[in-house]
């Protein structure tokens, strides 16, 4: 059986995350590939939307304090 995965638009992650504005949002995933949030496969774009992988994206956030994932 498949994980339940947590697919939100930018502004659903903000809300439900008001630590992370949906301005800084979009900048992460703008730099998605230069900051290591696509090579986690945190951002899913599925034509012109874009979702954030909740699971994913918190796993970046923690290497980045650990500074485990490098640009």
């Amino acid at each position: 059986m498949a994980a339940i995965r947590h697919l939100l638009t930018i502004r659903q992650f903000a809300e439900r995350h008001p630590a992370f504005p949906e301005g800084a949002l979009r900048w992460h995933v703008f730099h998605a590939r230069q900051n290591g949030l696509e090579r986690l496969d945190a951002v899913k774009r599925i034509g012109r939307r874009v979702y954030l992988d909740e699971e994913k994206f918190f796993t970046w956030v923690d290497s980045q304090q650990a500074g485990r994932v490098s640009p």
